[in-house]
């Protein structure tokens, strides 16, 4: 049997790469000195750092600046691409984690730059291709912010362990040792947002990951606190910008392509 926190398969070059993982591998927390970009070319990954956690599914690509602590967590079997910039390109991109859009040519270059068969100067061209594509990206709101203050991380804690608590603040404030009006201050000035929004990102992060593990759209919804499949389907679409069937449908077709 694999070790769960170690890749089935890698072949990593300065460059570039790729991991293989099994539902529920994790890597190491480490840092590289380069800025990188990883790509779920299957499956779903989640990247940690200290400033959240980024979702990237299907059609999404996330940035890591250099030297930014992080670990990477496969959700369903996964073929995880990094890409490896040099530090004039890093400089056109965001001094912090972000996801962004992957238009099919910025799709296209990452999977070819996770080849070890390119000629240097080809390879220079495609990383100059791929950041103008990023550069020109919309970037996505599937960063959630991580709290930092003791009450805020316990509720935290208790949602991510049950994504469907549907327990008010005020009674979550019990809890946590701190009123509701203290609580929705903490969630605005550290999370820049309200506690129900910050609900509403976990909760579609929970549910990229049951759609990687193959979850139909009700299950989905009512695992993730929607009374109904409507009520999630229309808070995924916001987000995530397509249904959870097209995003599902989507992310098979790019995997059968690959």
């Amino acid at each position: 049997m694999p070790d769960g926190r170690q890749p089935v398969r890698s072949d990593l070059f300065p460059s570039a790469g790729a991991h293989q993982w099994t539902s529920g591998g994790i890597s190491p927390v480490h840092a590289h000195d380069e800025g990188h970009l990883v790509y779920a070319a299957r499956g779903v990954l989640s990247v940690h750092t200290d400033y959240g956690t980024s979702i990237v599914p299907a059609n999404r690509v996330a940035w890591t600046p250099g030297g930014t602590t992080h670990h990477h967590r496969a959700h369903g079997e996964t073929d995880m691409r990094i890409v490896f910039l040099p530090l004039a390109l890093s400089r056109r991109l965001q001094d912090r984690p972000a996801v962004f859009l992957a238009s099919g040519l910025a799709r296209e270059v990452l999977l070819a730059l996770t080849s070890r068969h390119l000629e240097p100067q080809a390879r220079a061209r495609l990383q100059r291709v791929l950041v103008d594509e990023l550069h020109e990206a919309t970037e996505q709101p599937l960063q959630l912010p991580e709290p930092r203050d003791d009450r805020l991380r316990a509720i935290a804690r208790l949602l991510h362990d049950n994504p469907a608590d549907n327990t008010p603040l005020t009674e979550l404030g019990r809890q946590a040792g701190a009123g509701a009006r203290t609580l929705s201050r903490l969630f605005r000035n550290e999370l820049g947002m309200t506690y129900y929004e910050w609900r509403t990102q976990l909760r579609i992060y929970h549910a990229l990951v049951l759609l990687a593990a193959g979850h139909e759209t009700t299950y989905v919804a009512h695992a993730c606190g929607w009374a109904n499949p409507s009520g999630f389907i229309a808070a995924f679409a916001q987000i995530i910008g397509t249904t959870p069937g097209r995003h599902r449908a989507l992310a098979l077709d790019l995997h059968s392509n690959i």
